[in-house]
């Protein structure tokens, strides 16, 4: 597919606009020009003609082609401003379709991506206990069934979990209730929790007894959401490490994983709503897109920065920062 054909035609239409209107303003602008010149020698004509001695026509004359100058710089003054203008116009409204072009492909892919995640466990879940009802199956298998069941079912519940969590971030209806919480403890209990459901290995470097002001509904989704980003973006059996550390004016948490690696481009913009990098389609990784987007918003809602870098030998390192103390 070329480039014309990728070009939404509003944009395109645009542009005919803007040529049109470009060729317009070059004929006033030839148009007045010739309107001055005709106007001044006709003036210039007419002053020879009734003018007394010579001296008189050549004053004359001169003011007249003072006058002429003073116009065409009038002109050229004002064509220059509606220029500009006009630049300044097509800029921003060329801005303006590009990202609402970009908004509607995110959205699309968002959509697509959702109705894959939701159909993927529910279809999951269906077949297992359906094999279950069906099936004469001891008890360790019916045991193995009911909990891959419920790993589904979980995912589920942290895909719906997000959604509404981004929908209330959009609406403003979003508060924290931060009190002092042991988040030593309480990554390393959300780390135990996931474990099951990540194929990679995890090591931990979690520095006890440190305590930083949190909300204990919302922060847990911090962690959970790098996890599974690292997860996803991780060969099976490679290793993501977890560190939690406290220095002398901050509390840094990183994830790092052992996957392909960000590209600079898409680092500029993976922590948009709905931003992922490719096309949905054509994708592999699961995912909305929403969970780096709620994790930026919660990490600046706990008083942190959070930024991505590159790992070595491969990977990613996303680095959180909080400032403890600060309500």
């Amino acid at each position: 597919m070329n480039n014309a054909q990728k070009r939404p035609r509003p944009l395109l239409l645009f542009y005919i606009l803007f040529i049109y209107v470009l060729l317009q303003f070059g004929w006033w602008s030839y148009l007045m020009v010739e309107l001055n010149n005709e106007i001044y020698h006709l003036k210039s004509d007419l002053n020879i003609k009734n003018a007394k001695n010579p001296e008189e026509a050549s004053r004359t004359g001169n003011e007249l082609e003072e006058k002429l100058h003073l116009r065409w710089a009038m002109t050229a003054g004002e064509g220059s401003v509606f220029l500009v203008l006009l630049v300044l116009g097509v800029m921003q409204t060329r801005n303006a379709f590009r990202k609402e072009t970009a908004l509607t492909r995110q959205q699309k892919n968002f959509l697509l991506s959702v109705t894959h995640e939701l159909k993927s466990p529910i279809a999951s879940v269906k077949l297992q206990l359906e094999t279950i009802q069906k099936r004469e199956l001891d008890k360790e298998k019916q045991k193995e069934i009911l909990q891959n069941a419920l790993t589904d079912t979980e995912r589920l519940n942290k895909l719906v979990e997000n959604i509404l969590l981004a929908t209330r971030i959009d609406n403003s209806a979003f508060t924290l209730h931060r009190v002092e919480t042991n988040i030593s403890e309480l990554v390393d209990e959300i780390i135990k929790q996931a474990r099951a459901s990540i194929k990679q290995k995890v090591e931990c470097d979690i520095e006890p007894g440190i305590i930083l002001l949190a909300d204990g509904t919302t922060f847990p989704s911090i962690i959970l959401n790098l996890l599974e980003n690292a997860s996803k973006y991780s060969p099976p059996g490679s290793t993501i490490k977890v560190k939690l550390k406290k220095n002398r004016n901050t509390v840094s948490l990183s994830v790092a994983n052992e996957g392909q690696g960000i590209s600079e481009e898409d680092k500029q913009n993976i922590f948009q709503k709905f931003y992922r990098a490719g096309n949905e389609e054509t994708r592999k990784t699961k995912g909305t897109g929403l969970g780096l987007y709620i994790v930026k918003y919660l990490v600046e809602q706990h008083n942190g920065t959070i930024s991505v870098k590159n790992n070595s030998p491969s990977g990613s390192i996303f680095e959180v920062n909080f400032t403890p103390g600060l309500q």
